[in-house]
């Protein structure tokens, strides 16, 4: 263990060395990084630019989406290969990189229940993701699986999922270990924000076989209901009872057994939105028709919307949330922002969590929300 602690922090000074060269210059009194700053990078069936990814400002990269089918882990686009390569060269610039990759998703989650249902099952769907693993040259496995025991996107669930959702990860932690004794391949999770989440599964044992456990706390309201809340907050807000936060779903966890440095506090970068909406306090609280079929992604925020002074740019500082409200259009957009990740950060470091994931790289602005996360959490 102590080995392992040496190597790990020597390439943390190698992959610093490597990054100061297109970043600023490094104090080299700050202690090696121990936080992580994960981003799950969803490039679809196009293949990746080399330089489109900021690797010296990344610690994982959780690539979205592998696929389950007939049971076995498989790539879920032609393109994915191509991009695994050029997501290894990024390790040139900082070798501490760990590429992981995430199966399932909310749109390729069907398969997880039939799959992890029996021993002989789990283990072809083990063999297979080894062997995925190995082809592509990974760091670690990212099992995205929404929801045990949960509809999700109308998949296949059963009570049985709770039970299985352990052993399958179990088995993956067991298998993972034995492939190869020279290497720690990772193994993480996406958890729902959400008390349903914690009750069809055991985290408390679960948490066992995991490096880290990423909290999806985002998407805590949107389009699919006529309630106009944040979507992201960090602590509740006082103009409305029924919702969730970041603050709340931490401490959840922490309560059924989940260690808090193991925890990834998750971050959107894109919002929610809903239209129709009374004009009592901005919008927060009431009801309104949900916006659907609208880019509301940081990066088309920060073009078409931030710039527009239609949208007031606003602040509830109890749930410590922007917002955007158009009074005119009675137009409601929750997002995030530098100003509610730099809290966010601080409130990872003061409770002493793992550090922040977000969905998804491509919906930033010129890395504006990524900076302030890498730098807190990094330098």
């Amino acid at each position: 263990m102590q080995m392992e602690k040496f190597f790990s922090t020597l390439m943390i000074g190698i992959a610093i060395s490597a990054c100061s060269s297109t970043e600023k210059t490094i104090d080299s009194s700050l202690k090696p990084v121990t936080r992580a700053v994960i981003a799950y990078v969803f490039p679809g069936n196009r293949v990746l630019e080399s330089d489109e990814i900021a690797a010296c400002k990344l610690t994982h990269v959780n690539y979205a989406f592998a696929n389950i089918q007939d049971g076995e882990m498989v790539e879920g686009y032609e393109a994915d290969s191509a991009n695994f390569v050029v997501l290894n060269r990024l390790k040139k610039d900082n070798p501490s990189l760990k590429i992981l990759v995430s199966v399932g998703g909310w749109g390729w989650s069907g398969g997880f229940s039939d799959m992890a249902l029996t021993k002989e099952s789990r283990t072809r769907f083990i063999q297979s993701a080894l062997a995925f693993i190995e082809r592509h040259r990974l760091d670690g496995l990212d099992i995205d699986w929404e929801y045990p025991g949960l509809p999700g996107a109308g998949n296949t669930h059963r009570p049985e999922d709770k039970e299985n959702f352990t052993l399958l990860l179990k088995e993956c932690r067991s298998a993972l270990d034995a492939a190869d004794e020279s290497k720690h391949y990772l193994l993480t999770i996406a958890a729902a924000a959400s008390s349903d989440f914690l009750e069809k599964t055991n985290m408390q044992e679960v948490s066992q076989y995991l490096d880290m456990v990423n909290l999806m706390t985002y998407d805590f309201a949107g389009e699919w209901d006529d309630a106009v809340r944040h979507h992201a907050n960090l602590y509740p807000s006082e103009y409305y009872e029924l919702g969730n936060s970041v603050s709340e779903t931490v401490s959840r966890f922490i309560k059924v057994g989940v260690p808090a440095e193991k925890m990834v506090v998750g971050v959107p970068f894109y919002g929610r939105g809903w239209r129709n909406c009374a004009t009592v306090n901005d919008g927060i609280g009431q009801s309104g028709d949900g916006l659907s079929n609208v880019n509301l992604s940081y990066r088309n925020l920060k073009t078409n919307y931030l710039s527009d002074s239609a949208y007031k740019q606003g602040w509830d500082d109890s749930a410590k949330a922007p917002y955007l409200f158009n009074e005119d259009e009675r137009i409601f957009i929750t997002y995030e922002n530098p100003r509610s990740l730099h809290l966010k950060c601080g409130f990872v470091k003061d409770n002493n969590l793992k550090g922040v994931m977000f969905w998804e790289y491509f919906g930033d602005y010129d890395e504006e929300l990524l900076s302030v996360i890498s730098g807190e959490m990094i330098r």
